[in-house]
């Protein structure tokens, strides 16, 4: 049996993964003048991201349940390692997609790892807030980082969660893997979809044609596989699926509304884009250092009164950001929703993991995909409402 990792170094290990998602979003400008080529052609480095958490998270969890987490960790650090020095040293458009992906591969999981290793509400809950945290401040870290050491090396900044592999290798050289064969035609069918998934908001009508088509191959393949890759008895656990389609749900309306804030913010107020950055920080600040409070509180709450709570609180957020002409109460919504999504996250996590029992691993990573497939989905579908 492993040693507890204690929970900072299970945040540590997790929350740099937002810097991949939204630490980008200022320093695009620089990258594309350097390169010489359109904002929207350089945007394909924080899609490389996305796909590469959204696959790497079934993917890693896979590895960490038949390997173990000492053999998982390694591969993650690996790929971080491989992911920073490319996009860093690299100005290349191809290397800087390529990077940009190893780093998302391996800082999902680092993020998997470190939910399924939380062994209380409170660490799970620190963990979950490191990411809403660290994901609320990364635009401006990234931008100082760019402007003192140049915009490759703030790309490179997922690459901190390197610092928390030592401590949680000490702690977990002894945590067994589970005793079953590897399914590589589940893991191909689930990376398949979840590749398919990610394309929906970018070419929808072929994605979900595509998506369609390997569900069904994929349905087959649990039937004659049930202890597979994706493990059938999850799919037949309501408070596993009920967590993880409302962690979904939660990340949809959160990052869908950060994806309209600052233009609704701009069109009411004509402040600077500087001015909508700092503004947008605070209500994001408060939702991921809330959250952790939050997670700790209600790990005792009955599970139906968890499950109305948050929808609740991101509704009211919702609600209000679509009546609202002050920019006070469109940060307040901001604020609702984030606390909704980044509280929300931690809460299902520990039932969903609790739900899953002996498949903790790979739940952990299903849970994680459906977050993060929320967290895509969000922004397109608020761009084409």
């Amino acid at each position: 049996m492993s040693a507890r990792i204690s929970a900072p170094w299970l945040a540590l290990l997790a929350g740099p993964l937002s810097f991949g998602i939204a630490g980008p979003l200022l320093i695009l400008p620089d990258a594309a003048a350097a390169l010489g080529t359109g904002i929207a052609t350089v945007t394909w480095i924080v899609t490389a991201f996305g796909w590469g958490i959204a696959v790497g998270t079934p993917l890693l969890a896979g590895l960490q349940s038949h390997r173990g987490v000492r053999t998982a960790l390694l591969t993650c650090a690996a790929l971080v390692l491989a992911g920073a020095i490319a996009v860093a040293t690299v100005p290349w458009l191809p290397v800087l997609i390529a990077g940009s992906a190893l780093q998302g591969l391996g800082t999902a999981g680092f993020t998997t790892m470190a939910m399924s290793l939380a062994g209380s509400a409170r660490a799970m809950g620190l963990v979950t807030s490191s990411l809403a945290v660290v994901g609320s401040a990364s635009p401006l870290i990234a931008d100082l980082v760019g402007d003192a050491l140049g915009w490759q090396l703030a790309l490179a900044l997922p690459a901190v969660s390197l610092l928390g592999v030592p401590a949680a290798l000490r702690s977990a050289a002894g945590t067994p893997a589970e005793p079953s064969r590897f399914d590589l035609a589940g893991a191909i069918l689930v990376t398949a979809m979840v590749t398919a998934l990610v394309l929906v908001p970018h070419f929808w009508l072929p994605a979900a044609i595509t998506v369609a088509v390997i569900a069904v191959l994929l349905a087959g393949h649990l039937r004659a596989r049930p202890d597979g890759f994706v493990p059938a008895a999850l799919l037949r656990t309501p408070v596993f699926l009920i967590a993880a389609g409302l962690a979904f749900a939660l990340a949809v309306a959160n990052f869908g509304l950060v994806y309209v804030l600052p233009r609704l913010l701009t069109e009411q107020t004509g402040w600077t884009s500087g001015e909508v950055g700092l503004a947008i920080l605070w209500p994001l600040l408060f939702g991921g250092l809330m959250s952790y409070v939050v997670v700790a509180v209600t790990a005792k709450a009955p599970f139906r009164a968890v499950a109305v709570l948050f929808p609740a609180l991101a509704a009211v957020g919702l609600v209000l950001a679509g009546v609202s002409v002050s920019p006070a109460v469109l940060l307040i919504a901001q604020a609702l929703t984030s606390l909704a999504a980044a509280s929300g996250q931690g809460v299902y996590a520990v039932r969903a993991g609790d739900a899953a029992g002996s498949h903790r691993a790979a739940g952990m990573g299903l849970f994680n995909l459906a977050y993060l497939l929320g967290a895509a989905f969000g922004p397109a579908l608020a761009a084409l409402l």
